[in-house]
């Protein structure tokens, strides 16, 4: 299987690519600063990546970034960069994707745990990730040719310990359970889904 990761130099990205990897599929690293250079906020970046790589069986998207404050000092600004950094620039991924997939192929988006449970600072966050899974189940519905769509919505990560204290209570995913899920999602029959690690 050809697996286009883009984020593999991230915490997530770059477990999931190995994890594909370890499991026999040729695995196409794509990030900001990798060999496959994109960036996910410039749709002529991603479709220039697309152009490169041809068709592809499955793509795994763990990129984005959002505001983390208070909510009496979010702005509209924040909300808008939380919405354009995570939320539009993975669903921009999967419009231009849908095309370069096999039928039957997957595409994987990543969301996150706030989509699901508060901590402080967080509503931007939150409003991000709960858009791209409600996105990502009528998506599902929709995909043309087979296409599966799946989004994974991982804890805080044992990983990136210096984001444990801003999530009290919560027990830190380990690389394994992340990539299980990934692998789920690539492997699997399911669509969809927001699988919770």
């Amino acid at each position: 299987m050809k697996a286009l990761v883009i984020g593999a130099t991230g915490s997530i990205g770059g477990v999931v690519a190995d994890a594909l990897a370890a499991r026999g599929h040729d695995v196409i690293r794509a990030s900001r600063s990798g060999d496959e250079a994109v960036d996910v906020n410039d749709a002529a970046s991603i479709a220039a990546l697309f152009g490169r790589v041809g068709t592809v069986d499955a793509v795994v998207v763990a990129v984005g970034s959002v505001p983390f404050k208070p909510l009496a000092e979010l702005t509209r600004d924040d909300y808008v960069a939380a919405f354009s950094g995570k939320t539009l620039a993975q669903i921009e991924v999967v419009r231009q994707a849908l095309p370069h997939l096999a039928d039957g192929g997957s595409i994987t988006l990543t969301s996150g745990v706030l989509a699901r449970e508060p901590i402080a600072t967080g509503a931007a966050a939150a409003m991000a990730n709960g858009a791209l899974e409600s996105f990502a189940i009528t998506a599902a519905a929709e995909a043309p040719r087979g296409i599966r769509v799946n989004a994974i919505s991982p804890d805080v990560l044992a990983n990136s310990p210096g984001y444990h204290a801003s999530f009290p209570g919560h027990r830190p995913v380990t690389d394994e359970e992340v990539a299980t899920a990934y692998v789920r999602s690539v492997e699997g029959v399911i669509t969809g889904r927001i699988l919770a690690v």
